[in-house]
This record gives structure tokens, sequence and C-alpha cells, in this order.
């Protein structure tokens, strides 16, 4: 526990120190909210008895799912860098379980995905989204297991690769097209049958389905029920872990 802590607190404090990476975690998820949703609030149709709802009502589960995965990326491109500037290869040989190792990553870029999300929840009143004490002690609650599990995939993909670039290159080809198939962007049922299809195996999908039965049911759709989507974003968060672990155990840094 004490190296899953000290690992834990070494990400927050370097993150911290760098106020770019807060700009650009925090930020850039915002200004696609803004633009994004005011650009197509009038192409948005609700769904029947949703009201008068807004695409930015919409958007904004979306945009919570955009920051755990914008964050989760920018704090495992740390195990590529500490890999280059020799500190991964030092915690290697320390006598401590390389499940701990895993574990004070993936804790810490979850700490940091979960403090940027809760700050962007403040602003749900203001686009008309009303919450309850439990309900926002859940939706906080599915924000800590989705950034989990995206964490941890980001820290499976950058234990395998050797540079920053080649973090990017994936990034854009497999991480963004994942959030942009999880229904943060547009709804399952107005899209073509294949693409519903790569929808139902996408892990994110089941993230943001939670946020928004929690936040707005009313255009949450005949997408899967919130049980549902909690176990399966808890699953996947289990996955990456076990996944984690064996990945530093077989592959030296």
């Amino acid at each position: 526990m004490k190296a899953v802590y000290t690992l834990w607190v070494r990400d927050i404090v370097r993150f911290l120190r760098q106020r770019s990476r807060i700009v650009g975690a925090l930020g850039s998820p915002i200004v696609f909210w803004a633009l994004i949703g005011s650009g197509m609030h009038r192409s948005f149709k609700a769904p029947a008895g949703a009201g008068s709802s807004s695409y930015l009502e919409f958007f904004f589960p979306g945009t919570l799912a955009l920051i755990l995965l914008f964050t989760a990326i920018f704090s495992t491109i740390s195990v590529i860098e500490d890999r280059q500037a020799g500190f991964m290869q030092g915690v290697l040989v320390a006598p401590v379980p390389r499940t701990a190792i895993a574990l004070g990553k993936i804790f810490g870029g979850t700490t940091l995905a979960l403090m940027q999300a809760v700050v962007f929840l403040l602003a749900a009143p203001f686009v008309g989204i009303h919450m309850t004490l439990m309900s926002t002690s859940l939706v906080i609650g599915v924000l800590a297991i989705v950034g989990f599990g995206l964490t941890g995939l980001g820290f499976l993909l950058a234990w395998w690769l050797d540079s920053t670039q080649g973090f990017h290159a994936i990034m854009n080809l497999f991480l963004v097209p994942m959030w942009i198939l999880s229904g943060a962007l547009f709804p399952a049922y107005g899209a073509a049958s294949w693409i519903r299809g790569l929808m139902l195996i996408d892990p994110l999908t089941y993230g943001v389905s939670a946020l928004r039965l929690l936040l707005t049911p009313d255009l949450a759709g005949a997408g899967p029920g919130l049980v549902t989507s909690i176990l399966v974003v808890s699953i996947f968060g289990l996955a990456m872990l076990a996944a984690d672990t064996a990945v530093v155990v077989r592959r030296r840094a």
C-alpha cells in the first residue's frame, strides 16, 4: 500500500505543477461542449417525452466522459516519460508487487479524472440539470468507475509503446473513436445498424448511458439500464486492472 500511495501522490503532485495539462484536460472538453452543443442545438431532436430538452443537456454526460478520457490519456503518457527518464526501471527493481505499480498509476489517473469531472459537474444546474444528493453521489461513483477503466486502458497502451508520438497516434485511431461511438455525440436509435453494433461492444457506451440515466433520464432513450451499465463498466475496470498487472509482470519497462 505504501508503494501504491507513493505513486498516486507523485502523479497528482506532478499534474498540479503542470498547469498546461490542467488547462488541456479540462479546457478542451468544455470548449467542445460549448461549441458542438450550441452548433447542434437546432438540429437535435429530443426523444418523445423529453419536452424542450436541448442538445447541451444531451451532450453533458458525453462531455463528462470526454474529460475522463482526456485526463486518462494525459496521466498515462507519464508512463512513457518515466520509462525514458529511467524512473520506471527503478520502480520495477524495488521489492514491491507488480500489482502495486499498476494500482498506483491507475489510482493517480482516476483521482485526477474525477477531480476535473466534478468541477465540470458544477455547471449542470446552468443547463437545466438538477440533481439530488443521492443522484450526485451515484454520478460521482460512476465517474470514478469509468475513470478507473479508462486510465487502466491508457496504462495498458502506454506500457507497450515507446514514444509519446506513437501514443498520440493510438489516441486518434482508437481512443477518440471509442468516445464517439459511446453515444456521447449522438443517440444510438438514430444511427445506422452497423454503428449501433459497434456501440454495443464499446464499454464506454455503458458509462455514458449510466451518466445519462442519472443526469438526463428523459434523454436516455431505450438503451441499457442503470444496473447493467454499472455492471459492464465495473467488469471493464477489473479487466483493465488484470491486463495491466499481467503486462507489467511479463514485459519490462
